[in-house]
C-alpha cells in the first residue's frame, strides 16, 4: 500500500521528524476557506503515488494569492484526476540529500541507503553516482544502533549539530518503518535549511499489504488504485493488474502467472491482465473470471493451474459456476492441472471445453484465438 506524501508526513510529524509547514486541500474552493498559517511563497504539490512529479508539471510554485489560485485550479483540472493538493512553505534549501530504508532482498533485513545527491530517483542516483550511495545494513533482531545512524550522518558530510539531529531523524524513521510494517520509507530530498536543521522536503512510505490485517490505521480505498477492476479484485481478495492486451489471464499462483505472461509474449500475444487466484484464493475462480470478463478488450480467457495445493477439481467447479452464471461469449482455454485433475477434466469436458494437458500448448492456443487464427 503506497501512502500519499501528506499521509507519510503526518506520520513523520507524529514521531518528531521535521517537515515543512503544510496544508492539504481537496478542491479549489477549499483554498478560499481553509486557514493557512504560513506565508507565501508556496510549493503546491499534487498528491499522486508516482515519482517524477516535478518533470510532469505536478509540482508548482506560487508567490502571490492570485498565482496560487490559478495553480490550484489548473492542477485540480489536470488529466491525472488529482483529488488532493499539499500546500507547503517554500524552504530556503542549502543542500539536498537522499535517505531511505528498504528491505534488502538478499539478506531479508532492513537496509539504509543514503546519498549526498538528493532530488532524484534512487535508480538515477545509482546510475550517475554509484560511488556516492551509502549503505548500512541493520540486524533486525537488534535494531538500528545510534552509532550506525551517526556513521551515516558522518558519511553524508553533515557538520556539528546536524549530525545529532540527522541521526535522531534516522532513528525515528527506522522506528516508524518497523512499527508500520513498511517495506519502504524514503525522504527525497532530505534538505539542509540551516546550521542545525534537516527537513523532510518530500516523503514516501509503502506498507506491506500482507501486514494490513494488523495495521488497522491504514485502509486501502478506491483512490489507492488506478483502475476500478483492480479495486474490485482487492475487495474480493484477488490480485489483479490491467494491461493493454487482449488475452485474459487467470492463474493459480503468482509465480505461474508471471510465467504465463512471459509465455504469452514469447508466442507473440499480449496479456490483458495479471490475475492471480492461488493460495487461499484458489476457490474464487468464479469471481476471478467475472473480473477478467469485465475488460472489454479481452478476446479469450486463459486459465492455468499447476501444483498440489491448487485443487484442480475445486477450480473447475468455480469455472463451471462462472460459465453458468456469466455465460461468457468469448472462448475459454483451460490447462487445469493439480490435485483432483481427473475430476477437473470431467467437469471441463461437461462444459464443452477441451482440457489442455500442457501449459505451453494452452498458451499457444489462446494466442492463436486472440490473433484470429483459431476458433
Amino acid at each position: 500500500m503506497k501512502l500519499y506524501e501528506y499521509q507519510t508526513k503526518e506520520l513523520f510529524q507524529q514521531v518528531g521528524i521535521p517537515t515543512p509547514k503544510g496544508k492539504v486541500i481537496g478542491s479549489a474552493t477549499e483554498l478560499e476557506s481553509v486557514k493557512i498559517d504560513f506565508p507565501l511563497p508556496w510549493v503546491i504539490k499534487s498528491q499522486v503515488r508516482k515519482g517524477g512529479r516535478g518533470k510532469a508539471g505536478l509540482i508548482q510554485f506560487a508567490s502571490t494569492e492570485e498565482e496560487a489560485r490559478n495553480v490550484v485550479q489548473r492542477l485540480f483540472n489536470h488529466p491525472e484526476k488529482i483529488s488532493k493538493l499539499l500546500l507547503e512553505e517554500r524552504l530556503d534549501i542549502k543542500k539536498e540529500m537522499y535517505l531511505s530504508i528498504i528491505i534488502d532482498p538478499e539478506t531479508a533485513s532492513p537496509l539504509i541507503m543514503a546519498c549526498t545527491e538528493g532530488g532524484m530517483e534512487i535508480e538515477e542516483i545509482a546510475k550517475l553516482f554509484p560511488e556516492k550511495i551509502i549503505r548500512e545494513r541493520v540486524d533486525i533482531s537488534r535494531g538500528l544502533g545510534n552509532f550506525q545512524a551517526r556513521n551515516v550522518m558522518y558519511s553524508l558530510g553533515l557538520q556539528g549539530k546536524q549530525i545529532a539531529n540527522g541521526a535522531q531523524v534516522l532513528m525515528q524513521l527506522y522506528r516508524l518503518f518497523r512499527s508500520c510494517d513498511a517495506d519502504l520509507a524514503e525522504i527525497n530530498p532530505w534538505v539542509i535549511t540551516g546550521p542545525e536543521t534537516v527537513v523532510a522536503a518530500d516523503a514516501k512510505m509503502n506498507i506491506d499489504d500482507n501486514a494490513l490485517f494488523r495495521q488497522k490505521r491504514f485502509v486501502k480505498s478506491r483512490d489507492q488504485f488506478d483502475d476500478d477492476l483492480e479495486f474490485e479484485a482487492f475487495q474480493a481478495g484477488l490480485h489483479y493488474i490491467r494491461f493493454d492486451g487482449d488475452i485474459g489471464v487467470m492463474s493459480a499462483g503468482a509465480g505461474l502467472t508471471m510465467t504465463i505472461l512471459d509465455l504469452i509474449h514469447h508466442f507473440g500475444g499480449r496479456p490483458a491482465n495479471f490475475l492471480e487466484f492461488g493460495g487461499a484464493a484458489y476457490g474464487r475462480a468464479a469471481k476471478a473470471m467475472d473480473i477478467a470478463l469485465k475488460n472489454p478488450k479481452v478476446k479469450v480467457i486463459l486459465i492455468t493451474t499447476f501444483g498440489l495445493i491448487a485443487r484442480a477439481d475445486v477450480i473447475a467447479q468455480g469455472i463451471a459456476q462462472a460459465i453458468t452464471e456469466l455465460k461468457p461469449k468469448i472462448p475459454i482455454v483451460a490447462a487445469v492441472r493439480g490435485t483432483g485433475e481427473e475430476e477437473a477434466f470431467k467437469i471441463l469436458e461437461g462444459l464443452g471445453l477441451e482440457p489442455m494437458r500442457y501449459t505451453e500448448e494452452a498458451v499457444k492456443k489462446a494466442v492463436a484465438i486472440a490473433a484470429g487464427r483459431a476458433s
